[in-house]
């Protein structure tokens, strides 16, 4: 299939682009700094661009099966709407050029999935570290959850570089309340991917962890 996958550069996004060769999708990466992307492949189309312009986004979009979101940065101690502003972006282009399939990493902690990345991030990280980010990403995912898109948002525990198992939970209301889940980013790519044509979980937003 012909994939769109928005934050290529960041350290899942790299899994989506990698895993995505290997299973023999067509992969267009949209990023800002091309430099930052060492993959040399034949299926692989690197395009300069910000997600923040709509045209930038509306060609990036042009064609594709599906567009895959690991969208982040690292302003965490400043109000910012990145997230928010660029996931609105992806929506008006794919729906504007017909193109249905929307899947985007988010994380457990955010809206009805609340206090469930357990106390320490709850009662600190979220709080004292991360809070104009989740909050972001909070107006993240209600953008999805109002567009016409096939969209599913995907919810990880705290993120690992450990290496691809294959074998994880999936699902609403995972996550503990005491205790912080985790799961690799390599598992999350390949969920992220194993859901293109999967329909499990159109318009949800299931978590994942071990």
């Amino acid at each position: 299939m012909k994939l769109l996958i928005v934050g290529g550069t960041g350290k899942t996004g790299r899994l989506l682009i990698s895993q995505g060769l290997e299973e023999g999708h067509c992969i267009t990466a949209m990023v800002r700094k091309p430099n930052k992307l060492k993959f040399n492949h034949p299926n692989l189309k690197v395009l300069k661009g910000n997600v923040l312009n709509l045209e930038n986004v509306e060609s990036a979009v042009q064609g594709q099966d599906a567009v895959l979101s690991a969208l982040g940065h690292k302003q965490f101690f400043i109000k910012t709407s990145i997230l928010s502003r660029g996931t609105m972006n992806i929506i008006r282009a794919m729906e504007k050029k017909g193109v249905d399939r929307f899947i985007c990493i988010t994380s457990l902690g955010i809206n009805e999935s609340k206090f469930r990345l357990g106390l320490y991030y709850t009662l600190f990280v979220i709080p004292v570290i991360l809070f104009f980010y989740f909050r972001d990403k909070s107006k993240q995912e209600k953008l999805i959850e109002q567009s016409n898109l096939d969209w599913t948002i995907v919810r990880p525990g705290q993120l690992t570089n450990g290496r691809k198992r294959t074998k994880y939970q999936h699902g609403p209301n995972l996550g503990s309340y005491i205790l912080t889940k985790m799961i690799s980013r390599n598992d999350v790519a390949h969920f992220m991917l194993n859901l293109i044509e999967n329909r499990a979980y159109i318009k949800e937003a299931p978590g994942i962890i071990y």
